[in-house]
């Protein structure tokens, strides 16, 4: 379970320059559900993953998970139960090392020793794994993942960060760099690692569409903070033209003012 508790994430804090960026967020998410994230450009979305993922510092609250906080934990450490992929393709993996050295490296994610020794049993369990990708991966083990196209690339990351059955799955907008035909692969490899691993998953996204289809659970994020949390009945009736409305209130200011507004 995840569990944020009045959470402020604040740029320039002390400074005139001091920017808000969450406000107080309150987020309970129980294991294994799927929660989607929409908003506007500097709503907060990718802050509200920095701050579960320990990338940025709190100015208030707490994060808890799986009962323990982990508020004051470092990045590197708190990345044993954090499993992230991000937009850039490039960015979840070390591009002048092997894929399988990437692959070994992911399984001893959260432990200053990066780096285990890869044993013929470890080339072999994760060759199985990355053969589940579908895309010759087992087969090109010892070349440099730079050589790998952007969507090969992703898939790996994505592969990675579910790889030590994190308590929860990061994802902003992991496809939105990727051609269509990539990003298609990319999505179905995501159903099928959250589903067959019973993965919690939090995903930003810009594609409406796609939060109402593939969570089960859709939060609207609005100037930092929560301002609709649709689950249930409440999102099985909600469709895109509803959802555009909600957003035409949120930046009206028309919602109440705890930001709890559910339909």
């Amino acid at each position: 379970m995840i569990r944020l508790e009045g959470v402020e994430v604040a740029f320039g804090l002390g400074t005139q320059d001091e920017r808000r960026v969450l406000r107080g967020v309150e987020l309970e998410v129980p294991k294994g559900q799927r929660v989607s994230v929409i908003g506007s450009n500097g709503a907060g979305k990718t802050t509200l993953l920095n701050a579960v993922a320990g990338s940025v510092r709190l100015a208030a609250g707490r994060v808890l998970i799986d009962g323990s906080d982990r508020s004051g934990e470092p990045e590197w450490m708190r990345s044993r139960c954090v499993g992230r992929v991000r937009q850039d393709p490039l960015a979840g993996t070390a591009g002048e090392m092997s894929v399988l050295d990437n692959l070994a490296m992911a399984s001893r994610k959260g432990r200053r020793r990066l780096l285990p020794a890869v044993t013929p049993r470890l080339r072999r369990e994760l060759a199985e794994r990355v053969a589940e990708l579908g895309m010759g991966l087992e087969e090109r083990l010892r070349e440099n993942v730079n050589r790998l196209s952007g969507g090969q690339r992703q898939a790996l990351t994505l592969l990675m960060a579910a790889l030590a059955r994190p308590a929860v799955l990061l994802l902003d907008e992991h496809t939105a760099a990727l051609d269509p035909r990539n990003a298609r692969i990319v999505t179905e490899l995501t159903r099928r690692l959250v589903a067959e691993h019973g993965l919690t998953s939090i995903a930003v996204t810009h594609d409406m569409g796609r939060a109402l289809e593939e969570a089960d659970r859709l939060l609207m994020m609005h100037e930092g903070r929560i301002v609709a949390d649709l689950q249930g009945a409440a999102k099985e009736g909600m469709d895109v033209e509803g959802l555009v409305a909600l957003f035409g209130e949120a930046r009206g200011g028309r919602l109440e003012e705890d930001g709890a507004l559910l339909r």
